[in-house]
């Protein structure tokens, strides 16, 4: 059974698969996306499916073997979109699509410590492969156990504060900073137990939003989340074809902000025609069905 995605309606609005056409999920996660896609561009169209982690990709390989014929699933990072598209041959590219939430599996399976509601080891990797990403960073170093570990007080206080938007980012650096010097921070429920210690009293009503930005923060730092968007979007000008649509949602302000300003960016050159004068968030009726969906805005363009 494939999982009906975040604003499934909008994304299939705004990327208009047409029969014959080819398209790129650059996150293709449960497949969700993909599977809406394949029904509006059959006989002859196609997907290029991107997926990070090595256990989603078997699962999304398992559940679409139906579309083997035209679905191309590669176990990449999207910060290789281009190269991924010239080794696969995949054009021309009619639309590209960037869902940058992450999974439930990756919450409530992977075991990886995203959640401060399991007690589960500070990984927060969405990969336990050795991927090269144009940065040069080798993606199986990095945890959060070894940021929280090793970065100094100042380096977590920045973390905190910009990738988290937390206002007690200094508290919590020298709480953990305190803490680890008596004995190393391996678990979720460790970080979790120091954060709750660290913000005051008078507010540990909201310590779940705070628990979240600090998570948040870590994940984000941990899979360089924010750079690699950066460096993806200006890859999509070159591979989209004239009148490509490219789709991303985003499911935080950092990224809205960065997509935002690309395409306001690009659009001044000529390039894009942005077609979202403002994100496009879910109704009501699916913020019911689906809570995850509150915070997810979607912005859309057209290659000129």
């Amino acid at each position: 059974m494939i999982h009906i995605p975040v604003l499934q309606k909008e994304v299939l609005n705004y990327l208009q698969p047409k029969p014959n056409e080819n398209f790129i999920d650059a996150t293709i996660g449960e497949g969700g996306y993909t599977f809406a896609v394949l029904n509006k561009n059959k006989p002859k169209g196609r997907v290029l499916g991107i997926e990070i982690d090595e256990n989603i990709y078997q699962e999304a390989k398992r559940k679409m073997a139906e579309f083997s014929d035209r679905l191309i699933l590669v176990n990449d990072s999207y910060i290789n979109l281009k190269e991924i598209v010239k080794r696969n041959k995949f054009e021309p590219v009619d639309g590209i699509l960037f869902d940058l939430g992450m999974s439930s599996w990756h919450l409530e399976k992977s075991g990886r410590g995203f959640s401060f509601l399991r007690d589960e080891p500070l990984i927060m990797r969405y990969t336990c492969s050795q991927v090269q990403n144009k940065t040069g960073l080798n993606l199986k170093n990095l945890t959060a156990e070894a940021i929280v570990n090793q970065f100094p007080e100042e380096k977590l206080v920045k973390i905190f504060r910009e990738y988290g938007e937390e206002r007690f980012a200094r508290r919590i650096a020298g709480k953990i900073c305190e803490e680890r010097k008596r004995k190393l921070i391996k678990t979720t429920f460790q970080l979790k137990s120091i954060v709750i210690r660290a913000i005051p009293k008078k507010i540990r009503y909201s310590r779940i939003r705070c628990l979240a930005r600090i998570f948040q923060s870590l994940r984000i730092a941990v899979n360089n989340e924010l750079d690699n968007l950066e460096k993806v979007l200006p890859q999509t000008i070159e591979i989209l074809k004239p009148g490509g649509r490219l789709v991303v949602i985003s499911f935080h302000s950092l990224e809205d902000r960065i997509v935002k300003n690309f395409l306001k960016d690009e659009s001044k050159k000529g390039r894009f025609k942005i077609l979202t004068k403002k994100p496009v968030i879910a109704d009501l009726e699916e913020i019911k069905v689906n809570p995850r969906a509150r915070s997810a805005k979607l912005r859309a363009a057209i290659k000129s």
